[in-house]
């Protein structure tokens, strides 16, 4: 009996030292990479200055061309993350602010996922890697009920999110392969001809009246003196519910509501997503709107 739990300890010591072992090595991969995606890149960066960053989901990463930008003679960089919420958008602010960055506007897409304070778990599992190295990661994950698992256990974050930032994920960090991501300074253009779904319904969907993420990234802006440009974006003209957005300018009249700007089909690539020439007239209004004054 002694033997075999003799046996069963030191089968717990070697699995405990080997996550240990892996974990280190990971997470060592992972701090020296800065190519992959917006995370990495910001968090592998230090000092960085921007006369505009843009933050949001799909629908600020496909919307907003930062080359528009730049032309005018502003450095520009999209951060809007296809998949993501408020909850992922606070957290890479807080981690620019972290990294020393210098930002004089934020641009907020900020419409849909006003209705929820939910991780994304496929985005904001890609912070994971930084849990121990970065004050703002730890705190901003430290409310989440699986918390204690992720930062006490070793290699279990790597586990639980093997598809985000597992084996494949760190071989592609360790060989330094590049996505594009980075490319077109943040911007993703939708250029297919092929429609996806044209149709949207928001019936159903209400804005929180106060989602303490986008309260985060306000008082944030407030703060650090950075202009704070919260912004509606457009939807395709077969959408159900229209008046959801409604409902956000008056949960935050502060929001601009440019659902209506652009209108017709032929510009959008889905209902909820505009290709690249709705996108430019987009941009267009909005650097007229906040920039050439």
């Amino acid at each position: 009996m002694k033997k075999f739990l003799g046996f069963i300890l030191k089968g717990i010591i070697i699995i405990v030292v080997l996550a240990a072992v892996l974990d280190y090595g990971y997470t060592l991969v992972y701090n020296q990479s800065n190519n992959r995606g917006k995370i990495d890149y910001v968090y592998n960066s230090n000092g960085k200055q921007y006369d505009v960053i843009i933050l949001g989901s799909s629908r600020a990463n496909n919307h907003f061309v930062s080359e528009m930008f730049e032309k005018k003679g502003l450095k520009t960089f999209n951060f809007g993350m296809s998949g993501g919420h408020l909850f992922e958008a606070d957290l890479l602010m807080k981690l620019m602010l972290e990294r020393n960055y210098k930002i004089k506007n934020v641009i907020l897409e900020a419409d849909l996922n006003l209705s929820n304070e939910h991780q994304a778990k496929g985005i904001a599992s890609r912070f994971l890697p930084y849990l121990h190295s970065s004050t703002v990661i730890k705190n901003h994950f430290s409310f989440e009920d699986d918390f204690s698992y992720l930062y006490y256990i070793p290699f279990y974050r790597y586990i639980k999110f093997d598809t985000q930032i597992g084996f494949r994920e760190m071989f592609f960090n360790a060989i330094h392969k590049r996505t594009n991501h980075l490319d077109h300074s943040g911007y993703h253009p939708l250029l297919s001809n092929k429609k996806g779904n044209m149709k949207n319904d928001l019936t159903n969907l209400n804005p929180l009246n106060q989602n303490k993420y986008y309260e985060d990234i306000k008082r944030i802006c407030t703060e650090n003196n950075i202009n704070f440009i919260p912004i509606m974006t457009p939807m395709c003209e077969n959408t159900k519910g229209i008046h959801y957005f409604d409902k956000v300018k008056k949960a935050y009249p502060e929001i601009y509501n440019y659902e209506n700007v652009v209108v017709e089909d032929k510009y959008f690539s889905s209902c909820g997503h505009m290709n690249d020439a709705g996108a430019r007239l987009f941009t267009a209004r909005i650097i007229k709107d906040f920039f050439d004054k």
